[in-house]
């Protein structure tokens, strides 16, 4: 069975809807939930789960003796950006080539980089009056949102939405696909 870790700096409602679908599949589990935010309510959601937390800090997260080694000492095949802030670290990224992704707010390239996150996003898709929106999971890699594409799903956006209208339309995608592309990826992966 494939070990799972999921990056997280915020709620953490996409790391639960992950932590639950793979306590009912058995092609993979979340072993380990890693935050750079102490406060993060995804590391209660977790707790929560029985799912074992790690809580860093930036010289933590590049350094080979700091959250390198803990994914290695929990044996993990596998990561997932689940709202992560920060640009994966090179020391990471050549431990886990191909095998980390995120998931974006919004359909790549479009709407991507350096603090396009969360609202930001879903401010710029109305402002800029577009018709969709939607998630893209991707690869990554040393840049923001520049990955490979590995999915992406679509939903429309009305004259009449708000930045809210859009975030609650794009959680709702999030929830549905993010566990099965995982999934799908890990096993693709072998």
């Amino acid at each position: 069975m494939k070990k799972i870790a999921i990056f997280a700096s915020g709620s953490g409602t996409n790391a639960q809807n992950i932590i639950a679908f793979f306590n009912k599949d058995t092609s993979a589990a979340v072993s380990l939930v890693l935050s750079n935010n102490p406060k993060a309510i995804v590391l209660e959601r977790a707790r929560i789960h029985q799912v074992q937390t790690c809580v860093f800090d930036r010289e933590q997260f590049v350094s080979e003796a700091g959250v390198l080694k803990t994914l290695k000492s929990y044996d993990i095949d596998f990561i997932v950006l689940a709202g992560f802030l920060w640009k994966f670290p090179k020391t990471l990224l050549s431990h886990f080539t191909g095998n980390t992704i995120n998931i974006h707010p919004a359909l790549l390239p479009k709407y991507g980089g350096k603090g396009m996150y969360g609202k930001h996003v879903h401010r710029a898709v109305v402002a800029h009056k577009e018709r969709e929106s939607g998630i893209t999971i991707h690869y990554v890699n040393e840049h923001y949102d520049e990955g490979a594409i590995i999915f992406q799903a679509k939903c429309r956006v009305l004259e009449s939405d708000t930045a809210d209208d859009v975030a609650k339309k794009v959680h709702a995608l999030e929830q549905q696909h993010f566990p099965k592309i995982i999934k799908q990826t890990i096993l693709s992966n072998g």
